[in-house]
């Protein structure tokens, strides 16, 4: 390549503030995002490309520098610089100069994501310094710091309304840690790989947990009251469910539905695996009684602190019958595996001045507040949003895969992060799978939220008139 194409599009502006290397660093992003430059294509030297744009080489030296880092460009001994980025990273990184400005790195919308900006830093700090203090013990504490036990107890007795003893709580890693040893402890049992009933669309991590653990999930359709307990099949060894904010639908699991559940499983020998992964987070009435406390005697509660505090911690507990836990315990002594135990004390001290309950009301009142915004934003913007009042995310409904795709691609473009439904089904490409984008308002920071929520608008305004595809019946 001699000289620059007409294609590439390269102005350069000397009385902008930004650098001209940036400038043109984002012109050749540009250029690469709509196939002016195809991967695998020569791009014209540092010297012919400062010549052609009557810049230093310093310029575009910079400019090939920082591409490179990227990974957008790269070098072939002998033979020049070539484009390597592939049509994947163009979709998800190009952004436009003007988008670039704006949001120069993508702000996190997906759920999953805490608020670390409600966290109180000092009391994070103090809570650590009083871990610290601990002295350290001779043997491990295969349950759990008993501290931690009797936090989570009464963090589960206040906001969850279930009345568990310290020594009911066994500590685990997280959700899914916990649910690695339950499905250990089906395999002892059964002598097979377990078949655990997962909701439809439901949690993709617990799905991919549950088949590296060596478990078969069974999809069962949900609809606007999560679980169709009547469709859990005949044969199958637990159930795993997010009866509280049903995953990713947002649906609360009725009483009725919770009856026939637990009816069933004592019935038929089941084990019911209750993943309460935000259950402290409802703005509208109290959440209903966990099915721990409705069914003890089948119900495996599993929950963590990454949702309500911060992943660093890798704290979680299980509440489950005393055979499972004395099941749980037996393995965890027999090979010396148990959670670590830095973070359960962390929590403990959080609990212990006072500071986990209030950040939990702090948490409650932020996250109220930016659901309000993110549903005034999605109506504004021609959409209707699915779930209940609680959580921190809700669900846009979209009529297709194509309108699906479509969204993801230009919020990429905004430098908004999403999740699509197609990542929580079992089969993404099933004709009856729920078709929508899941936005979660947690993880920006109080100074991104504004901006976050106008890309977000004016993304789906651009793609009106979705939410009439495929989607459960007796929707929230």
């Amino acid at each position: 390549m001699r000289g620059v194409s007409p294609e590439l599009a390269l102005p350069l502006d000397r009385d902008a503030p930004t650098p001209l290397a940036v400038q043109l660093a984002e012109g050749l992003r540009g250029a690469v995002a709509r196939g002016a430059l195809r991967v695998g294509e020569r791009v014209p030297s540092t010297r012919a490309l400062a010549t052609e744009l009557g810049v230093s080489r310093t310029v575009t030296a910079a400019a090939y520098d920082q591409l490179v880092a990227e990974g957008w460009l790269g070098p072939r001994r002998g033979a020049g610089t070539y484009v390597l980025a592939t049509a994947h990273v163009r979709d998800l990184l190009s952004y436009s100069s003007e988008d670039h400005a704006r949001s120069p790195r993508p702000v996190d919308l997906r759920p999953g994501v805490p608020c670390l900006a409600v966290l109180d830093r000092r009391a994070w700090r103090r809570a650590w310094r009083r871990a610290g203090d601990r002295d350290p013990t001779a043997r491990p504490e295969h349950a759990g710091v008993p501290a931690y036990r009797e936090a989570v107890a009464r963090l589960l007795l206040h906001h969850r309304g279930l009345a568990a003893a310290p020594d009911d709580v066994l500590a685990t890693a997280g959700t899914t840690d916990g649910l690695a040893e339950i499905v250990t402890l089906l395999r002892w049992r059964t002598g097979r790989a377990p078949r655990v009933a997962v909701e439809e669309p439901g949690y993709p991590r617990a799905n991919a947990l549950l088949r590296a653990a060596g478990a078969q999930p069974v999809g069962v359709g949900v609809d606007g009251e999560g679980l169709r307990v009547d469709e859990v099949p005949a044969g199958v060894d637990a159930v795993y469910l997010t009866p509280a904010h049903q995953y990713p639908l947002g649906a609360r699991l009725p009483v009725a539905r919770r009856a026939a559940l637990v009816a069933r499983a004592r019935d038929e020998g089941l084990l019911l695996l209750e993943d309460d992964y935000d259950g402290e987070l409802r703005y509208d009435v109290a959440p209903l009684p966990l099915l721990a406390g409705l069914a003890p005697d089948v119900t495996v509660h599993l929950g963590t602190t990454s949702k309500i505090l911060t992943p660093d911690l890798g704290a979680g507990w299980m509440v489950a019958p005393p055979e499972v836990r004395a099941e749980v315990l037996a393995r965890r002594r027999a090979t010396s595996v148990r959670p670590a135990p830095a973070g359960q004390q962390v929590v403990a001290a959080l609990h212990a001045d006072g500071a986990l309950a209030r950040h939990l009301a702090r948490l409650r009142r932020e996250l109220a507040a930016r659901r309000a915004r993110v549903v005034d934003v999605v109506g504004a913007a021609g959409h209707t949003v699915r779930g209940d009042r609680a959580g921190a995310h809700l669900v846009v409904p979209l009529p297709d895969r194509t309108g699906e795709d479509a969204v993801l691609a230009d919020a990429a473009r905004g430098g908004l992060l999403l999740v699509g439904l197609a990542e929580t089904h079992l089969d993404p490409d099933a004709p009856e799978a729920a078709r929508g984008v899941l936005v979660g308002w947690a993880g920006p920071a109080a100074s991104q939220i504004d901006g976050a929520l106008a890309r977000l608008g004016e993304v789906l305004a651009a793609r009106r008139g979705g939410g009439s595809g495929a989607w459960p019946s007796r929707s929230p």
